[in-house]
C-alpha cells in the first residue's frame, strides 16, 4: 500500500515540495509509518514567502473588523472538525484523545481571543511632552512572518501567535 505524501500549503493550495529528500510520519501509539514528510528546502521557503508578500498589500488595507470575522469564520470551521483535529493529533503525535481534545480547544480559544485584539492596534497622541514636542505612534502592519512551533504542542503553540498576527495584518 502506497502512503501519503505531504504536501506545502502555499497561496490557498497544496504544492509539493522541490526537496528531494523525505522523511517518515510514524503513529508512534501503534509504530506505524502513516505517510511520508518532505524535508523543506530553500525553494519552498522563497515560494511562499512569495506568495505572502504578494498577498500582504492588499490584506494589510483590509479593515480590521473584516479580518476579525475571518478568524470567526476559521474558529467556527475549528469547531465543525474539532473532533477530527484532535484524532489527527492523536495519530500523528501519540497524544491521549483528551489531551489533543484540550489543545484543538486552546486552539479555538487563541483565535476567539484574537478576533477582539483589534481594539488594542489603536495608535496614540501625547500633546505637549516637552515644549513644543508632541508625541504619537502608529501601529502598522508590518509584513511577512514566520513561525516554529514544537513538536509536542504543534497546533496550540501555532495559534498562540498565528490569529493574532492574521488579525493585525
Amino acid at each position: 500500500m502506497s502512503l501519503p505524501v505531504m504536501k506545502n500549503y502555499i497561496n490557498g493550495e497544496f504544492v509539493e515540495s522541490k526537496s528531494s529528500t523525505f522523511g517518515d510520519v510514524w503513529n508512534p501509539a501503534l509504530g506505524e509509518k502513516i505517510a511520508s514528510v518532505p524535508y523543506g528546502i530553500k525553494e519552498d521557503v522563497d515560494l511562499a514567502v512569495k506568495a505572502a508578500k504578494a498577498a500582504f498589500p492588499e490584506w494589510r488595507q483590509t479593515p480590521p473588523l473584516t479580518r476579525a470575522r475571518y478568524l470567526f469564520r476559521l474558529k467556527e470551521a475549528f469547531e465543525e472538525s474539532f473532533e477530527d483535529i484532535a484524532r489527527t493529533l492523536t495519530t500523528e503525535q501519540g497524544k491521549a484523545i483528551d489531551e489533543a481534545r484540550g489543545e484543538v480547544r486552546r486552539m479555538i480559544e487563541n483565535v476567539e481571543h484574537a478576533t477582539g485584539v483589534t481594539t488594542l492596534m489603536c495608535g496614540y497622541t501625547l500633546e505637549d511632552i516637552a515644549q513644543e514636542i508632541d508625541c504619537y505612534g502608529h501601529r502598522q502592519p508590518m509584513g511577512v512572518f514566520a513561525g516554529i512551533v514544537p513538536f509536542n504542542f504543534p497546533g496550540m503553540v501555532a495559534w498562540w501567535f498565528l490569529p493574532y498576527a492574521l488579525v493585525t495584518g
